[in-house]
């Protein structure tokens, strides 16, 4: 794939330059004599073109750095620490099943990291499952599914449909989608950026958890603004900065946005988890671990 990649980042040029010259400079701006759609066909190319370097040069970058949370045991690690926030267990597959209405506003939360019915991701589960599994116990919510979505209601989804969910999570093939919605949503897009932020393992996680918990969106305290606003007060070790100093950056800005969003909100899966570790400069995640969530202590060995 990385040769096909270069591939064709070789030829985007050459098409780009080719219209240029075979048309001659005055005639690919002129919009009067050639239309207006030449000049605009050669900037798409070079846009085009610049998109695709980027995108090579990306790619290099994830695959020269380690493996990092991406590692199986690291991984399983990476579960257990947000399971202990999500669900207040280290056994994080236990919460497959899970589902409730914890008054956040989100409606029903459920699953392994907290899909919600009033933010999409639930849906997005939902309909994802059904495409490869028609007919599952899920699918007649889907009506219901679509119209709460971005609110907290219930309507269409009670009584039934917590029970349905439960039922649907004895089944390895709902367990699995469960997985891959985990990673293609959250897990996969927060390692790749840690990576290419120059974050260790421990950063990768940071940006993991905050991507379950904040979203990966770009409202006021999705995780994208919040990595926005740690780059204005720190530069990351990919742009010559100290690690340590903008993961504490980034779990500043993190923190005050929990806060914004309720005063009373408990902090401490920053406070006396990720801080902790970072305190420690435990930028590998290395185990043995200790930290506290919600007052309640967690080891991994």
């Amino acid at each position: 794939m990385k040769r096909i990649g270069c591939l064709v980042l070789a030829a985007v040029p050459v098409v780009a330059m080719g219209v240029f010259y075979v048309l001659g400079p005055d005639d690919a701006d002129s919009g009067a004599a050639n239309g207006p759609s030449v000049s605009q066909e050669l900037k798409d190319a070079k846009a085009r073109a610049s998109g695709a370097s980027k995108r090579f040069e990306d790619e290099q970058v994830i695959a020269d750095a380690p493996p990092g949370l991406a590692a199986p045991a690291a991984k399983e690690l990476a579960q257990k620490i947000v399971s202990s926030a999500e669900n207040s267990t280290l056994d994080w597959r236990s919460a497959y099943g899970s589902v409730e209405d914890i008054g956040d506003g989100c409606g029903y939360t459920a699953g392994i990291i907290g899909f919600c019915t009033g933010t999409h991701d639930l849906l997005a589960l939902v309909e994802n499952y059904t495409k490869a599994h028609p007919g599952n116990g899920l699918e007649k919510y889907l009506p219901a599914l679509r119209k709460v979505d971005g609110s907290d209601s219930h309507e269409g989804l009670d009584p039934g449909f917590p029970a349905a969910w439960k039922a649907e999570a004895r089944l390895p093939a709902f367990r699995a989608a469960q997985d891959t919605e985990r990673d293609r949503v959250y897990f996969d897009p927060a390692v790749r950026l840690a990576k290419l932020d120059g974050l260790g393992t421990l950063g990768q996680f940071v940006y993991y958890d905050a991507m379950v918990f904040h979203g990966p969106g770009v409202e006021a305290d999705g995780f994208y603004v919040l990595r926005d606003r740690a780059l204005e007060k720190a530069k990351p070790p990919a742009e010559g900065g100290d690690e340590k100093a903008y993961l504490d950056a980034f779990l500043d800005v993190r923190r005050a946005a929990m806060k914004q969003r309720r005063a009373t909100l408990d902090t401490s899966r920053i406070d006396t988890a990720q801080r902790r570790f970072l305190a420690n400069g435990n930028l590998d995640l290395r185990t043995p671990l200790v930290w506290s969530v919600y007052g309640e202590t967690y080891r991994v060995p």
